[in-house]
């Protein structure tokens, strides 16, 4: 389901807060009274699933994101928006998964369109895929993010390991 408005929100087990323009996503979460209902969700521990922007919008720190852009500091992560680099920039890439995503049964192919970068991550964030050293997909207790597009590929292990969560 769609949420659009904060009636949307009642009732729900988890929420999925996808990929797109991070201030954008911002600003739109402001415009339609949706920002502080979401963060009450935040405060109730309720499990997410952040994907790219998403991520943004999870982490506690966006190191260059705009003054007026607000996230909901779910994840404790400073990321950095586009930190891969430009739409030039986005790649594909085999990942190899920790134990709780299947461990090394197979990689995971994953998808990075103007990925944001994770810079710094607190003690509580668990790193479950890595790209050169940087973390790219990590759960800190309800919640999961990646800095890659899940969704753009066959592979259900991402969104299964979220609704095992919900």
């Amino acid at each position: 389901m769609d949420v659009r408005q904060p009636k949307h929100l009642a009732g729900i087990d988890g929420l999925v807060i996808p990929g797109g323009e991070s201030t954008t996503m911002s600003m739109q979460l402001e415009r339609t009274d949706l920002f502080g209902p979401v963060a009450s969700l935040v405060e109730n521990r309720l499990p997410m699933l952040g994907t790219c922007a998403g991520l943004i919008l999870l982490a506690s720190e966006v190191e260059d994101g705009r003054d007026d852009q607000r996230c909901f500091g779910y994840v404790d992560a400073t990321v950095r928006r586009n930190g891969y680099g430009r739409q030039v920039d986005s790649f594909e890439t085999d990942l190899e998964l920790a134990a709780p995503l299947g461990g090394g049964s197979y990689p995971l192919h994953a998808v990075f369109i103007r990925a944001p970068r994770i810079s710094a991550l607190g003690e509580a964030v668990e790193v479950l895929a890595e790209v050169d050293g940087d973390p790219v997909l990590c759960r800190q207790g309800p919640v999961m993010v990646t800095s890659f597009h899940p969704e753009l590929t066959d592979d259900p292990r991402v969104h299964q390991a979220f609704l095992e969560l919900v």
